[in-house]
């Protein structure tokens, strides 16, 4: 392979998008008002509550009239109800912002710590990783879900740790997935150029956008995947076409 480094996605990926929507989602929902609660007063927690109450603003602001918000002044009971409407707002609406992704990944944490939740990963995965590390070739992940979240997916994994396999993990905090510049400032992260950077995704629109960047892209058809419109990537079903 004359690649430098691989560039993952986790979604559709190297994890079936039923693990998220059936397993992660439900999780983060059904613990969110406790985690709120029993959390409050931590800082990195009012951090999120701070992103969270800036895009329901900048929602609101761009005609967004249905996005709950969450006042910066008032009792922390009512701060804290107006945080658990937009949250459950924002799930229900399948978002993907900086904020929801970094309470998310503080509640799963708790899941992974506890056992209550273990990573999903593909057969195929683990050997894969295995073969890139030996072959000293750096396998990173960029994922919509907080670089929190998917070192906490990878650590507690049903195949064990797997993060002594990966060098790097980027999230939407370095750009949009759909943005060529996103993908360029990866590469440049990495140091290299995006000609060295294999990136691979089971979204037609980030393909597009890391092929803009001049970024190799693959498209990964896994079971339960969304259809993808037609196309000129190469596709694979297992990591092993790249081995």
């Amino acid at each position: 392979m004359s690649h430098r480094t691989i560039l993952l996605d986790i979604e559709g990926t190297t994890t079936s998008i039923r693990f998220v929507y059936d397993t992660l989602f439900p999780f983060a929902r059904e613990h969110v008002g406790a985690f709120l609660e029993s959390s409050w007063e931590e800082a990195a927690v009012q951090s999120d509550v701070s992103a969270l109450r800036d895009q329901a603003l900048a929602d609101l602001k761009a005609g967004v009239v249905d996005a709950p918000q969450i006042p910066a002044e008032g009792s922390p009971a009512g701060i804290r109800e107006a945080t658990l409407a937009n949250v459950l707002w924002q799930m229900d609406s399948d978002r993907k912002t900086t904020g929801l992704k970094a309470l998310q990944g503080k509640i799963w944490r708790h899941g992974y710590t506890s056992g209550e939740l273990l990573g999903h990963v593909y057969d195929d995965v683990e050997p894969a990783l295995l073969a890139w590390h030996n072959a000293n070739i750096g396998v990173s992940i960029y994922s919509s879900g907080s670089v929190a979240a998917q070192k906490l997916l990878f650590r507690h994994s049903e195949r064990g740790d797997l993060t002594p396999l990966l060098s790097s993990y980027f999230d939407t905090t370095t750009g949009p997935k759909k943005v060529a510049s996103s993908y360029a400032a990866i590469a440049q992260a990495l140091g290299c150029s995006p000609g060295e950077v294999l990136f691979v995704t089971d979204n037609l629109q980030e393909a597009v956008a890391a092929r803009d960047a001049g970024v190799e892209a693959v498209l990964s058809i896994r079971p339960g995947n969304a259809p993808l419109d037609e196309h000129t990537f190469r596709t694979i079903t297992s990591f092993e076409a790249l081995m």
